[in-house]
């Protein structure tokens, strides 16, 4: 019966969003006007990162790269969340949701993998500042970039498979914004412990790995920095690293509270308010961090910004 239930699924519909049409153009108007932040702030980055020579290090490749990471996730979210909330019926069909949890979850892991990349380049840039670059290759980097999507990706796959493997049964609504794992568990109707080890041991490798690789990186740069004599240079050490940790305690501390704790301890309105915070809130505050608290990124955006201004009135003239 289990096996039959779950083959005549074909689709899921989601449960949190407004029931009253005034809250729900409210909800739109909201998420539209974040989500053109996000695209325009990040597409802001990676303009100044390519206009400006200075910029083509392997630090700012990671940001960069990073900008294309969380411009591809909130791709793979928020467009559809946006054609659900004027729908009458918010459905999604079996296919689609795992497709996007597919997208969402393999970018978002590659996002963490990416801030331990970062981690680890500071580490090189401060403790070992006169061979930074021949440690940190181009070569290198890019590897460490390809390697953080195949991770990341590879997770996702085989959260994916094992859940939509799973039999699905009773009510098909999702109590949530958009196809993610614990609500998705609640709706199998067997019994899922193995599978909750499984979902736990997936976020310990794409959350807590990185996060202690993270903290590693950050002892020894504390080590360093404090090695430095002068207090301009400890000031400056500190500054390349503030705006990474503020981006690293929002995304591993929301991620790790809803994909490492037992599934019994789910809060549907919780973890809905959680996941447009690391669905939207560090996405729109990285641009936001690494601008106001990077001069060099300000510069080029300033650069790349008065740069068709002037070519605008010099050809007026």
């Amino acid at each position: 019966m289990a096996w039959w239930n779950h083959t005549v699924i074909t689709e899921l519909m989601f449960l949190a969003f407004p029931s009253r049409p005034e809250l729900q153009a409210l909800f739109f108007l909201g998420i539209t006007i974040i989500y053109a932040a996000i695209v325009t702030g990040n597409l802001l980055i990676l303009a100044a990162i390519q206009g400006d020579s200075r910029l083509h290090t392997p630090m700012y490749f990671f940001l960069g790269a990073l900008s294309v990471v969380e411009l591809s996730y909130t791709a793979a979210v928020v467009p559809q969340m946006l054609a659900s909330s004027l729908q009458t019926r918010k459905t999604i069909s079996f296919g689609a949701c795992g497709a996007q949890m597919f997208f969402f979850i393999g970018l978002g892991g590659a996002d963490c993998f990416l801030l331990a990349v970062m981690a680890y380049d500071r580490y090189v840039a401060i403790r070992h500042p006169l061979h930074y670059t021949l440690i940190m290759t181009w070569q290198l980097s890019l590897c460490l970039v390809v390697a953080s999507l195949l991770v990341g990706f590879l997770l996702a796959l085989d959260l994916v498979v094992l859940i939509f493997s799973l039999p699905f049964c009773g009510a098909h609504g999702i109590q949530h914004f958009f196809c993610d794992v614990p609500p998705l568990l609640w709706l199998v109707c067997a019994k899922t412990e193995t599978h909750e080890i499984a979902v736990f041991l997936a976020g310990t490798a794409a959350i807590l790995v990185p996060f202690v690789l993270i903290c590693a990186s950050y002892i020894f740069i504390a080590g360093a920095v404090l090695q430095i004599r002068s207090t301009r240079g400890r000031r400056r050490a500190f500054s390349t690293c503030s705006s990474h940790l503020v981006v690293v305690v929002l995304q591993y501390g929301c991620c790790g509270f809803v994909y490492l704790r037992p599934s019994s301890s789910f809060s549907p309105e919780q973890d809905q308010l959680l996941s447009l915070v690391y669905t939207l809130g560090t996405p729109i505050l990285n641009p936001i961090i690494y601008t106001l608290r990077n001069g060099e990124v300000k510069g080029a955006l300033r650069k790349a910004l008065w740069k068709p201004v002037s070519l605008g009135v010099s050809e007026s003239h």
